[in-house]
C-alpha cells in the first residue's frame, strides 16, 4: 500500500511470507500487527474458540489443544484438539511461531497459497471477521476464500471456530455421534513440505441399533492444495451421501461422483496422483464405518478407526492402524575403541562443534565486509544455444545501487572460470552461450539484495538465427556424436561373448534411467576479493580446491601467482559441489574487485545455485546379462550415456569410479562402453559419490531383474554372485590385498544374524499377508567400494609455549578432517614421550588453507584427504622428533623429569628447527584399495498415499582401524542419509531447455528427521588387517552413501507384494510381472503410480462383486 507521501508501506504480521513470495520491490516502511492488542488474543466462549488474526500458529495450537477446556464437551474439545495436531504439522517449529493464522488465510484468499489451515477450518463452518475501510464484515470461511482477491486496505480482524458436538436424536433406534479427521499427504511428515494434497471430513453419523449399519448425514468434506487456486468444499459429494446406509457399494458411487469434482487444473504436478489422494482420503475415514463392530462407548469421535482397524476386524483394512513415531524412535551405534596410538582412534568431539552449535564458526560470508566493498549476483543464460546481444534492464525498471555489470570483455586476462587436468570452461560466455545456466555477466551493486533484484531484472537479448538446434538429451548427443574425449579407460574383465554362450537364460535390451541431485550445502557457493597493495588479490573462497582456484585467478587476472592469495577456513558443506564450480565464483569475484578497485563479494542465492550448480550426472543405462539356471551370472554389458553438459569439469573420473563398485558382484566376464555425452545442459560436477552410487544402484538392479526372471529371493541371487577372494582378484588386481582383508564375507554373515534378517523377512511375508493397504519389504545389500590416495601436503610448527599449529592441504567441510588432523599432530609428536606428551590434544590449533603458505594443496575429495593429511603431519612429526630426541636426551642426562614445554623452550634456546612440512605421495601399494560394508533395511509402503518409511536400517562397516570413531559414524550416517535423498525424495527436474525449476527449499526436499530410519543401528567393524593403510585406517565419507540402494531396493520389494495384491482384486485377465521398475527417485507419486492409482477402486468393485 500507498501513503499520501508516495511512502510505500507493507502490513506484516512476522513477513514470514516472504519465504514462498519472495519480495523484489522495496518497502519504504512495514507495518507489524502483531502488537495490536485486540488481534493477538484468544477468546473461548460456550460458542466456539476467538483468534485473533495476529495470533501466532503455535499460539493457536496451544489454545486448540489445552486440557482444560471449560465449556466444551467432550467431543467439541476432541475437534479442537485435531485441528491443533494438523496446524502442528504444517511449516517449521520456527515459522509456527512467527507466522500468524490470520496471515497464512490472507496468503490463501489473496495469492492462491495452498494453505493446511484454510482446509481444516473450512470444514467447520469457520467465521471470520474483517474490516474494509471502517466497515466491518462478518463471513464464512468458505465466502472469504471464493472473493476475489482482496486489496490492501482490507483487514483480517479475527477467525471464530465454532463448537462442534454431535446432536441427540430421542429415539429407541439411533443415536447421532460426530466425526472428525483430518489428512495430509506431503513429502516430509512433519511439516517444512507443502502438500499435495490436504482434506478435513466432519459428519454426523446415524447409529441404527438394528443390523442396517449407518446412516450418513450433515457433512463437511473439505479438499485443498490439490492444484486449485482455493480450498473447496464438495457439496456434491455430501449431497449425495446424506441419508445413506453406508455400503461398498454407495462409498463406491461416491467416490466416482468425487473423480469428477475434484479435478487438478492444468499444469498441477502429479494431477492424477492428487486426484487418487482425494479417493483414498475419503475411502479411510468412512470404510472403517462399513460392515465393523463398533463400540460407541467412549464416542466415535476420537480416531475412531482405531477401534474399528482393530486385529479382529473382519476388513482388516489397516487404515491409519499401524501408527510410527515421526522421528527416530531409536538406534544402537557399535564401536571398538583402539589406545594403541593414542589420541588416534578415540571418539573425540569434532574440532569445531561447539563453534558451529552456537554460530560462532567464521565462515565467508561471516567476515566483515571491508571498507567500499562491493556485492555481486550472476546473469546467466535462459537458452542453451543463442548469441548474445546485449542486457539491459526490464523497460520501467531501474534497479538501485548498480555500479557496473561485468562480462567477458572486462576481463584483463584469459576468459577463464575454471582449469584442471580435464579441461577449461569459460568464465562468462563470449558470444555464444552453450547452455542453460552459463554465466552471461556480473552485476555489481551497493548491497546483496540490490544485486540480486538487479539480476533478476536484467534482460538478455537472444539471437539463435542460423545457429544449430542445441543438444538436450544423451539421445541426441549420440545422434550427432557429441562426446568428451575420455582421458582415460578402465579394462574390460573376461570374454563377454563366451560368458554369454555358456549362459542358460539372458536379459536383453533392458534399460534404467537416472536423474541428478542437487548438493544442498547449507552454505551456498560464496567468496569475497580484497585487492591488495603492489598489484595483488587475497581471496576468501568457500571451495574444495583453493590451488586450482589461486592458478585460475592469476590467470584471469593476468598477473603472477605469487600476487594472488586464496584462503579457506571451513566450507559449510561441499559433497563436490565447492570443487570446480567454485573456481569461477572465486574467479569472478576477483576480475571485478581488480577492476573496480573495491572490495567484492557474493553470496549466491539458492535459487542461483541451484540452477547454475549442475549436480550428479544423469544417465542412460543399457544392459545385457546372461546367467545360468542357478542364477550364477556369466556375463554383463553395459552401455552408458552420461550427461556431462556443457563444459568437461571431472567428468572424465566417472569411468573408473562407475567400475569400482560395479564390480561388488562376480560378473564372469564384465564388458561396457561409456560415453561421456556433450549436451548443451548445465555441467555436471562430481557430487558425493561420483558415478559410485548409479553403479551400485545398476548392480541391484540386474540382480534384482535376474531374481524376478525365476521368482527366487533376491538374496539368494546375490550370495551367490559375491565374490571370493580369487575372483576378487581377478576384478580388482591392484587393490583387493590379502585374503585377510577381504571382510565382506564375515560382515556380510554377522549383519544378518546382528539385524535378524531371516526372521525379519519372514514377519514381514506375514505382515504383508494380514495387511491390505500398507506392505512392507526388506533387503540386504552389500558394496565394493574401491578408493584412491592422493598427495596431500602438511606442515606442522612448534611455538614457543609449546602449543602447535596445523597446516594441511586438505579443507574441512563437515567431515571432520581437522579432528583426525589434530589427533595424528598429537600422537605423532607424542612419540617424543616426555611430561604432558599424553596431553597434546588440546596444545594442536589447525588453521586455514593458505594457497601461499601450504602449496599443492590439491583436491579434497574423494574420501581420502583425512587420511593423506593426517599422513603428510605424521610424517612432518616424525621429522620434528627425530630433531627434538637429542635434545631431549642430553637434557635427560642433567634432570630427571622433562615437560614439554621445557624441552620446547630449550629447543628455542638451541635453534632447533621447529617447523616441519612435507608432501605424502602414496606408493603404487598403497594409492588404492578396497572398502566393504553391508546394510538391511526394512520399510514399509502406505499404500493410500505412497508414502515409504523407513522402519530399520542396520549397516557393519569395515573401517581397518578407526581414526575418530564418533566422527567417522557420523559420516556414515550422513552419506546413508544423503543417499535416501537420491533414491528417494530428491527431484531435479529441469524445462524442456534443461532449466531446472525445482530451485528452492519449498520444492527440493532432502531428508529430513522425520524421514530417516526410525530404528538406525550402526556398526564399526575395525578389522584392523591393513597394515598400509594409514594407521591401518580407511576411508568414509563417500562408500557408505551407496548403501542407501537398500531402501529403494527395499521399497521396490513392498510394491511387488502392492502389485500382487492389486492383481488378485482385478481379475483373472489381469497381467502380473514380478520385475518393479520403479524410478529414481522413488517419490510417493511415483510409489503410488506403481500401487495402483486406483488400487481403492478396484478394491471396492472386487469386494462389492463378491459380497
Amino acid at each position: 500500500m500507498e501513503a499520501n507521501g508516495g511512502t510505500s508501506m507493507k502490513i506484516i504480521v512476522g513477513n514470514t511470507g516472504m519465504g514462498y513470495y519472495k519480495e523484489l520491490v522495496h518497502y519504504d516502511k512495514y507495518i507489524d500487527l502483531r502488537y495490536i492488542p485486540e488481534l493477538s488474543i484468544v477468546r473461548k466462549d460456550s460458542t466456539g474458540i476467538e483468534i485473533g488474526a495476529a495470533v501466532m500458529i503455535s499460539k493457536a495450537i496451544e489454545a486448540l489443544k489445552e486440557e482444560n477446556q471449560g465449556g466444551f464437551s467432550k467431543e467439541a474439545k476432541l475437534v479442537f484438539k485435531k485441528i491443533g495436531d494438523h496446524m502442528d504439522k504444517i511449516a517449521s517449529k520456527f515459522i509456527r511461531n512467527s507466522g500468524s493464522v490470520g496471515w497464512n488465510l490472507m496468503m490463501a484468499q489473496r495469492k492462491h497459497f495452498p494453505s493446511d489451515i484454510a482446509t481444516i477450518l473450512l470444514s467447520v463452518d469457520t467465521i471470520l471477521e474483517i474490516m474494509t475501510g471502517e466497515r466491518l464484515l462478518k463471513l464464512t470461511l468458505e465466502e472469504f476464500l471464493g472473493r476475489p482477491p482482496l486489496d490492501s486496505k482490507t483487514v483480517l480482524l479475527s477467525i471464530k471456530i465454532p463448537c462442534w458436538e454431535s446432536s441427540r436424536v430421542v429415539s429407541s433406534d439411533a443415536c447421532n455421534k460426530l466425526l472428525f479427521e483430518t489428512y495430509r499427504a506431503a513429502p516430509r511428515p512433519l511439516g517444512n513440505a507443502l502438500p499435495y494434497l490436504n482434506v478435513a471430513f466432519l459428519a454426523q453419523v446415524s447409529l441404527c441399533k438394528n443390523p442396517t449399519g449407518f446412516m450418513l448425514k450433515n457433512y463437511r468434506f473439505a479438499f485443498g492444495a490439490y492444484g486449485t487456486k482455493r480450498s473447496i468444499r464438495v457439496k456434491e459429494v455430501e449431497e449425495f451421501l446424506y441419508g445413506k446406509l453406508l455400503s461398498f457399494g454407495v462409498l463406491y458411487d461416491a467416490i466416482k461422483l468425487l473423480e469428477t469434482l475434484v479435478i487438478p487444473e492444468d499444469g498441477t504436478s502429479s494431477p492424477a496422483y492428487r486426484s487418487s489422494l482425494d479417493v483414498g482420503f475419503l475411502f479411510e475415514f468412512l470404510s472403517p464405518l462399513i460392515d465393523s463392530p463398533i463400540d460407541f462407548s467412549d464416542g466415535l469421535v476420537n480416531r475412531y478407526n482405531r477401534t474399528l482397524l482393530s486385529k479382529n476386524s473382519n476388513q482388516q483394512h489397516d487404515l491409519g492402524q499401524i501408527e510410527f513415531p515421526t522421528l527416530l524412535s531409536s538406534s544402537r551405534q557399535v564401536i571398538q575403541l583402539n589406545k594403541e596410538y593414542h589420541p588416534v582412534g578415540e571418539p573425540t568431539i569434532k574440532t569445531g562443534a561447539i563453534l558451529q552449535a552456537s554460530g560462532e564458526a567464521v565462515y565467508i560470508d561471516d567476515i566483515p565486509s571491508p571498507k567500499d566493498c562491493l556485492y555481486e549476483a550472476f546473469i546467466y543464460s535462459l537458452e542453451p544455444r543463442a548469441r548474445v546481444k546485449g542486457i539491459k534492464f526490464n523497460p520501467g525498471s531501474s534497479p538501485k545501487g548498480v555500479i557496473a555489470l561485468i562480462t567477458s570483455k572486462d576481463i584483463l586476462g584469459l576468459n577463464l572460470g575454471s582449469k584442471t587436468v580435464f579441461g577449461t570452461e569459460l568464465l562468462y560466455a563470449d558470444d555464444l552461450t552453450e547452455g542453460v545456466g552459463q554465466r552471461i555477466a556480473f552485476v555489481v551493486a551497493d548491497t546483496q539484495k540490490n544485486a540480486n533484484i538487479a539480476a533478476d531484472l536484467a534482460v538478455v537479448d537472444y539471437d539463435k538465427e542460423n545457429i544449430e538446434p542445441p543438444i538436450l538429451s544423451v539421445e541426441e548427443a549420440v545422434e550427432r556424436s557429441s562426446f568428451y574425449a575420455p582421458l582415460f579407460y578402465p579394462e574390460q574383465f573376461g570374454d563377454f561373448s563366451k560368458g554369454m554362450a555358456e549362459a542358460d537364460h539372458r536379459i536383453l535390451n533392458s534399460q534404467i534411467k537416472l536423474g541428478s541431485q542437487y548438493y544442498f550445502y547449507m552454505e551456498t557457493q560464496t567468496a569475497l576479493a580484497v585487492p591488495d597493495e603492489d598489484n595483488c588479490m587475497e581471496v576468501y573462497s568457500s571451495i574444495q580446491c583453493p590451488e586450482f582456484a589461486h592458478d585460475t585467478i592469476a590467470r584471469c587476472l593476468g598477473v603472477p601467482a605469487h600476487n594472488v592469495r586464496v584462503k579457506t577456513r571451513r566450507l559449510g558443506g561441499g559433497f563436490g559441489g565447492k570443487a570446480v564450480k567454485s573456481i569461477a565464483v572465486a574467479s569472478a569475484c576477483a576480475v571485478a574487485a581488480y577492476k573496480l578497485k573495491r572490495p567484492v563479494r557474493i553470496y549466491m542465492d539458492r535459487k542461483t545455485d541451484m540452477i547454475m550448480s549442475g549436480g550428479r550426472h544423469p544417465m542412460k543405462i543399457t544392459y545385457n546379462v546372461g546367467f545360468k539356471s542357478t542364477g550364477k551370472i556369466t556375463a554383463l554389458k553395459l552401455d552408458i550415456l552420461i550427461d556431462s553438459g556443457m563444459f568437461v569439469d571431472v567428468s572424465p573420473i566417472l569411468s573408473d569410479h562407475m567400475l569400482g563398485s560395479l564390480k561388488k558382484y562376480d560378473w564372469g566376464a564384465l564388458s561396457f562402453d561409456i560415453k561421456l555425452c556433450k549436451t548443451n545442459l548445465p555441467s555436471r560436477a562430481a557430487m558425493r559419490a561420483p558415478g559410485d552410487v548409479q553403479a551400485s544402484y545398476i548392480a541391484e538392479v540386474v540382480i534384482e531383474h535376474i531374481a524376478s526372471t525365476f521368482s527366487m529371493d533376491v538374496d539368494s541371487i546375490q550370495n551367490i554372485n559375491l565374490h571370493t577372494h580369487n575372483c576378487l582378484n581377478l576384478f580388482f588386481a591392484s587393490a583387493a590385498g590379502e585374503p585377510l582383508e577381504y571382510t565382506l564375507p564375515s560382515i556380510w554373515d554377522k549383519l544378518a544374524s546382528t539385524s535378524s534378517f531371516y526372521h525379519r523377512t519372514k514377519m514381514v511375508k506375514e505382515f504383508n499377508r494380514c495387511h491390505k493397504w500398507k506392505k512392507r519389504g526388506i533387503s540386504r545389500v552389500p558394496i565394493v567400494h574401491e578408493v584412491k590416495m592422493r598427495s596431500t601436503p602438511g606442515k606442522v610448527s612448534i611455538l614457543r609455549d609449546g602449543s602447535i599449529v596445523v597446516e594441511v592441504g586438505g579443507i574441512e567441510m563437515g567431515q571432520g578432517l581437522w579432528t583426525k588432523v589434530k589427533q595424528m599432530t598429537a600422537y605423532g609428536l607424542g612419540l617424543v614421550k616426555c611430561g604432558g606428551t599424553q596431553d597434546l590434544l588440546e596444545k594442536v590449533r589447525v588453521i586455514e588453507a593458505d594457497t601461499l603458505s601450504v602449496i599443492q594443496g590439491g583436491m579434497t575429495a574423494g574420501s581420502t584427504t583425512s587420511e593423506s593429511s593426517c599422513e603428510a603431519v605424521r610424517l612432518c612429526c616424525k621429522v620434528l622428533v627425530e630433531r627434538l630426541v637429542p635434545l631431549k636426551q642430553r637434557l635427560m642426562e642433567q634432570i630427571r623429569s622433562l615437560e614439554w614445554e621445557t624441552l620446547i623452550l630449550e629447543a628455542y634456546r638451541n635453534s632447533v628447527n621447529l617447523s616441519a612440512s612435507s608432501l605424502y605421495v602414496p606408493n603404487f601399494s598403497t594409492m588404492h584399495y578396497l572398502n566393504y560394508a553391508a546394510a538391511v533395511s526394512e520399510v514399509e509402503v502406505n499404500l493410500i498415499t505412497g508414502e515409504t518409511t523407513i522402519l530399520q536400517t542396520d549397516i557393519i562397516y569395515d573401517y581397518g582401524e578407526s581414526l575418530n570413531p564418533a566422527v567417522d559414524l557420523g559420516q556414515i550416517e550422513g552419506a546413508y542419509v544423503q543417499g535416501i535423498g537420491f533414491f528417494m525424495l530428491e527431484e531435479y527436474n529441469t524445462n524442456s531447455d534443461g532449466l531446472v525449476i525445482i530451485n528452492n527449499t519449498w520444492t527440493y526436499k532432502i531428508p529430513t528427521v522425520d524421514t530417516i530410519p526410525k530404528q538406525f543401528n550402526v556398526e564399526i567393524f575395525n578389522s584392523g588387517n591393513h597394515k598400509n593403510r594409514v594407521l591401518s585406517s580407511k576411508a568414509s565419507g563417500e562408500p557408505p552413501l551407496t548403501l542407501a540402494v537398500s531402501v529403494h531396493c527395499t521399497t521396490r520389494a513392498a510394491i511387488r507384494e502392492a502389485r500382487r495384491q492389486l492383481v488378485s482384486w482385478s481379475g483373472p485377465n489381469e497381467a502380473s510381472s514380478t520385475l518393479v521398475q520403479l524410478e529414481v527417485p522413488a517419490t510417493m507419486p511415483v510409489v503410488k503410480e506403481l500401487c495402483g492409482l486406483d488400487s481403492v477402486q478396484k478394491f471396492l468393485q472386487w469386494t462389492t462383486a463378491k459380497n
